[in-house]
Parts: structure tokens; sequence; C-alpha cells
């Protein structure tokens, strides 16, 4: 049994990995700065803290932990209105992952399983998916921060007995999914025709309970000291192929017809979108061989078993 302290346990991921923390027998304590909202996962105990950040006094939430998992996060946003999103951004990410790890590796924390993200390798791939040994291409100010922020953990894990191990995941889909991931459901849901029928992408997703399940392999597994591993379902699916699963864990049809992809680009480039058409057109493909040989971690959820359990959270939170 090990005492770890989840930052961030109170999100979309968190909400996840805490139940399925003390179903493997460890003892689970989450940092929040909202103590009431911690006190909905039943079995944890909260240990308060401010705002992340530079200055953050983790010493009372870290006492008698063994390991960290770090999630809290300011997470990406695809119109940031702040006037210095890179500042605001390293502020949180970088500086307050940097804070942490030093206060983890004062109070003699074992090993920090840190999540990060497949922006850090870039926004698309090629011919060849993404692995490990690709190197950096962080392309915004969200992917720079968590790029500076492995580089600060790794640092300092070098310097000491504490572990540090890098997950970065693409997409993530599950239960209480929010941003683009909750738009698709509700415009599934819909069922409007789409011109999306002629994209031949391929991208990568992760359900929570299969990041969740990765998380506690690399909190454990002697092998993942000092390493970073890129995580996926195991399905790379094109755009129209996801809209087509998702409809049918909603029991909705897929209205699909084709329009070419330079008139999908003009057209959000027209309307302000770009970012986000690019993401129903291009590509971005994980490989997850190494967690997979090294590790011998293989996701016990298919995608088609994530999709539904989304779908059924998705349906039965508004009574729909």
């Amino acid at each position: 049994m090990t005492r770890v302290l989840v930052t961030g346990g109170t999100g979309f991921i968190g909400r996840t990995l805490c139940p399925a923390l003390l179903a493997a027998g460890h003892e689970v304590c989450v940092s929040s700065r909202n103590p009431r909202a911690a006190e909905a996962t039943e079995g944890v105990e909260v240990r308060p803290v401010s705002d992340l950040g530079p200055d953050t006094d983790w010493g009372a939430a870290l006492d008698g932990v063994e390991a960290v998992v770090h999630l809290a996060a300011r997470v990406h946003v695809t119109e940031d209105r702040s006037a210095d999103p890179l500042s605001e951004y390293r502020r949180v990410n970088t500086d307050g992952t940097r804070r942490l790890a030093e206060a983890a590796a004062s109070a003699g924390v074992r090993r920090l399983v840190f999540l990060s993200t497949i922006k850090v390798n870039g926004e698309t791939t090629g011919a060849a998916p993404f692995s490990e040994s690709d190197p950096a291409a962080p392309g915004d100010a969200y992917a720079v921060s968590k790029c500076e922020a492995e580089t600060a953990l790794f640092g300092i894990a070098a310097q000491g007995p504490m572990e540090a191990v890098v997950l970065r995941p693409p997409l993530v889909y599950g239960q209480r999914v929010g941003g683009n991931f909750l738009a698709l459901l509700k415009i599934c849901r819909l069922a409007p025709p789409l011109p999306l029928g002629g994209v031949s992408n391929r991208r990568s997703l992760i359900h929570a309970g299969n990041l969740a399940d990765a998380i506690i392999r690399c909190l454990a597994h002697a092998d993942a000291a000092g390493r970073t591993f890129l995580v996926r379902d195991g399905d790379d699916v094109s755009t129209p192929e996801l809209i087509r699963r998702v409809g049918a864990a909603l029991g909705r049809p897929a209205r699909l017809f084709p329009v070419p992809a330079p008139l999908l680009r003009a057209a959000g480039r027209a309307t302000g979108k770009s970012e986000i058409v690019a993401r129903l057109l291009d590509s971005l493909r994980v490989d997850d061989g190494q967690i997979r040989r090294d590790l011998g971690w293989a996701p016990p959820f298919t995608m088609a078993q994530g999709l539904d359990a989304t779908a059924a959270w998705f349906t039965s939170r508004d009574g729909s």
C-alpha cells in the first residue's frame, strides 16, 4: 500500500483516477483549493492547498506521502484571451510543477508521475506516429509550458532519490469530459448533416479509465523511473469513424457528406475556427509500444467500451 497525493483530484481525470487508486489498494490524498469538492470522492483524504504556482506551500499536503500524481494544470483553451498566455501557462504549469517537485523531493517522496500532453511532441503527424524518441516540438503556449515542466521535473529528480515519470496522452475522453469532446457528444446527439464524410485522417485517443490504469502502472513499476511514455486506447480512428462510433454509442445516426478539405480549411479561416478545423482534418497518431513492452501495460477498456460508458454518462446527466 502506498499513500499517494493526487493534485487535480477533483478534475475530469482525477475523478476517475482516485477511485481506481483506492481499488488498487492505495491510500489517496487529494490536494484542492475547494475541500468540499474533493470530499465528493469517497475514501480520499482532503488536503487544502492554495492556487498552484511558484509560491505554493506543499508542506502539509505532502506529509507522509510516498508518491505524487500531478494532474493539476492550467489547461489548453482554443481561444485564450489573456494578455500574455505563455506567462500564465508558465506560472501554473512550469513554475507550479517545479515548486511541487522541489517540495516533494525535500519531503522524501519516492516517485512523482506527471501528466503532460502529446502536444509536447507537436500538433500533427505524417506517415509515422509520434514516439518517445521524437524531438519536442510544442506548438502553443500550453504545450511549451508542459514541455518546460517536464524538463524541470527531470532536472530535480536527477539531483536526488525522487524518481520522475512523464505520461503524454492524446485526447482523453470519458465520464465528466468537457471541451471539444463534450461538444462532439452534443453534436452527435443532434445528428445534423456534417461535411466530414471525405476526411481520411487518423487520430489516437485514450479513455480516462485506460489513462488511470497507465498512471497506476507508472507509480509502481521499477522500469518506469526516469522515463517518458506515450499512451492510447489502441485504435486510431478517422474523424468520420469517430463520429460514427460516438453516434452508435448514443443511438443516433451519423449523417456525413464529403466536402473537399481545402474548402473546409478556407471556411475555418473565414470564421476564425482554423484550429478547430485542423483538429478535424489532420492526423495525430501515437505509438504506445514502449509502455506496452517495457511495463507490460495494456489498456483494460476497448474504445467501444469507453465510448459506451461516456455516452451513458452523457445521456444520464440531463435525462436525455
